[in-house]
């Protein structure tokens, strides 16, 4: 394992850190051997790292020996480690302690974490280029929010001045955890809704507050018992002409390494009326992946 590829490319990616968000070694896109199992993030004065597999015991203790190192010329006083390979594992404080609020700062917005959690901690930052795109095109239209989870697409349709959005998600945790994330950030809810809908499930529901001029459709890849992306993003996919505007624009997400982006333009020219694709949001580049296929897609489409 070269410690000295890590170190350097740590060093390249502090330098300009401030309270945003920012991830610092991106193992998991492949461009570095040996650390396709580590991600680093800085949060604020946290550094926020996850391992996707086990590693020896030789590797991992010299690793946060570096880190602890690191953080000594950095802006950073606390590390958090996440062994996301074990389901029911919370995460630990390998060193320095934390604040009881924590928050993810992208853009000016906040975003509350829970970092000791086992299960996501509230923020998914590789999607910052898709919610910095709602927030352009937002201005007085009506949005559909699928899979919100915390609601960041909302927070980001509302700060574009959003004339309406609806957010869906089965999970009421997670839709109470977006309602404080806009009452961090200062934005009024009175024309946003939080509905705990099982998307397959509700499409009647959905349509009493179409039509919309604005689909954010973010899935996760697969969930146990309610949604997998090979066989149930066609169903929202046949539905959406019931729902959408004459001017409406869809934002299609995947984040699968099985699924390309021809599966999400092929399904949505074949099962909708007037639905083209316009073009694929770029990644950040802290995200960025060896094999584009395995990596993020943001996929946009029009009807006009």
């Amino acid at each position: 394992m070269d410690f000295k590829l890590l170190e350097n490319t740590l060093k390249e990616n502090s330098l300009d850190l401030s309270n945003e968000f920012k991830r610092v070694f991106h193992g998991r896109g492949n461009y570095y051997e040996g650390f396709e199992f580590l991600t680093i993030d800085s949060i604020d004065d946290i550094l926020n790292i996850a391992f996707y597999n086990e590693i020896e015991i030789k590797d991992e203790e010299e690793l946060l020996e570096l880190l602890k190192k690191f953080i000594t010329n950095t802006r950073h006083n606390s590390i958090v480690l996440q062994r996301r390979y074990l389901s029911k594992s919370p995460a630990q404080i390998i060193y320095g302690s934390l604040d009881e609020d924590i928050f993810a700062v992208e853009n000016k917005l906040k975003f509350k974490l829970d970092l000791l959690s086992y299960q996501n901690n509230g923020y998914f930052p590789d999607m910052k280029i898709g919610r910095e795109f709602i927030e352009e095109i937002s201005k007085d239209k009506n949005v559909l929010n699928l899979f919100s989870y915390t609601c960041g697409f909302s927070i980001a349709a509302a700060r574009g001045e959003a004339k309406s959005v609806v957010n869906i998600d089965m999970s009421k945790g997670a839709l109470t955890k977006g309602r404080t994330n806009h009452h961090i950030n200062d934005i009024p809810t009175s024309n946003i809704k939080f509905l705990p809908y099982n998307i397959l499930k509700s499409f009647s529901r959905i349509k009493k507050h179409s039509p919309y001029d604005i689909i954010i459709i973010d899935p996760p890849t697969f969930q146990k018992g309610s949604f997998e992306a090979s066989k149930d993003y066609i169903k929202i996919i046949r539905k959406l002409d019931l729902i959408v505007s004459s001017k409406c624009t869809i934002l299609a997400c995947l984040n699968s390494p099985f699924l390309d982006e021809d599966f999400l333009i092929s399904m949505i020219k074949e099962n909708t009326n007037s639905f083209n694709f316009v073009k694929q949001l770029k990644n950040t580049d802290n995200f960025l992946s060896k094999d584009s296929h395995k990596a993020l897609k943001n996929l946009v489409f029009t009807n006009y």
